[in-house]
């Protein structure tokens, strides 16, 4: 059995010395360690000897198993360590290496143009409000002087929550409900998302909206026409001039369509502004005493004017976009366009 032993030994120091990574090495250690290994199986034949035999070939084969474990701790070290080194020389950074910038995101235009337009009225004094999105009949329409019987109504242009709710049509409701819960003076912008069945080029069935509201004693339309000059010149160029040209709108009276000198050309006439020099930004006029009346505010002794435009529209005469739907794609290519301009 000494012999057998020796023999096993051998071959174990043989293997252990032939392994070149851990993974070898951990078979070497089942093979000849293992439950069922080599060395294992010649230890459970000890009971076969006699009294005699048993010590001594009991400390022949335990010398050898030292040697072997000893051996394949010494060799693990030596290959783990190889194997450490081999792997930080991988992974090796050369920190002398410009880094890579990371890509830089963005505001949305529309985000951007809201923020912009916003920052001009607080620099007149007006004050910001948000409301409710699904709104209800009698802020959307009925307090806004639009009856019952107004095309507006028509379910092909507004989207019906039910017969008293809808999913609000403009950002106008927020005028009625500032006018039904404070006292003049009043100046107040609203921003917000708004929801109209229309679909096109230029139009989309979610869209966003700001709508400005001043009232206060001896306000004019002239009072009107030089704010939307002052906003119009700080939102696009300082030599932009606007006109105002006869409109309707049931809470406002006289109402007025607002025109911009085209921002592509400058007012000479172009394919964007139909070769007018004009493009039309939003509608306003003055507060119709009517709805004043409705909203618990005397007109007698306050008048006021209030205006709205669509924040797509001013995004895309600002940035010459051709169509509406470009803002709702989320295409990184296009929104790309946009980066650094938050700095400006």
């Amino acid at each position: 059995m000494k012999a057998q032993i020796e023999s096993i030994k051998q071959a174990a120091l043989a293997a252990v010395s032939a392994a070149s990574d851990t993974q070898a090495l951990g078979e070497v250690r089942v093979r000849y360690l293992g439950k069922s290994g080599e060395m294992t199986s010649l230890m459970k034949g000890l009971g076969a000897l006699s009294k005699e035999e048993r010590p001594e070939m009991g400390k022949v084969m335990n010398a050898a198993r030292a040697e072997i474990e000893a051996a394949l701790e010494s060799k693990t070290a030596q290959v783990a360590q190889r194997e450490k080194e081999e792997r930080l020389a991988l992974e090796k950074l050369d920190v002398t290496l410009p880094g890579r910038q990371p890509a830089r995101g963005t505001l949305h235009p529309i985000t951007r143009v809201r923020e912009d337009i916003v920052r001009v009225f607080l620099g007149m004094g007006f004050e910001v409000a948000e409301g409710p999105e699904i709104e209800s009949d009698l802020y959307n329409f009925q307090l806004l002087n639009v009856p019952k019987d107004h095309p507006a109504r028509d379910m092909q242009d507004t989207f019906y929550v039910n017969d008293s709710y809808v999913l609000r049509t403009h950002t106008s409701p927020m005028q009625a409900r500032m006018m039904t819960t404070r006292k003049p003076p009043i100046r107040v912008v609203i921003p917000g998302r708004v929801y109209r069945s229309d679909d096109d080029a230029s139009h989309s069935p979610i869209f966003h909206q700001i709508e400005g509201l001043a009232i206060d004693k001896h306000i004019t339309l002239g009072d009107l026409e030089g704010c939307l000059l002052a906003f119009a010149q700080q939102m696009f160029t300082k030599d932009t001039e606007i006109r105002l040209r006869p409109s309707y709108f049931p809470f406002t009276e006289p109402s007025v369509e607002v025109d911009v000198t085209c921002a592509i050309c400058g007012g000479k006439g172009c394919r964007v502004c139909k070769g007018t020099g004009w493009v039309e930004i939003l509608g306003a006029g003055v507060v119709n005493p009517a709805v004043l009346e409705m909203c618990g505010i005397d007109s007698t002794e306050y008048g006021g004017f209030a205006f709205g435009l669509g924040l797509e529209r001013i995004a895309m005469i600002k940035y010459g976009i051709p169509n509406i739907k470009l803002f709702y794609e989320n295409d990184v290519r296009f929104l790309k366009q946009f980066n650094g301009e938050v700095e400006k």
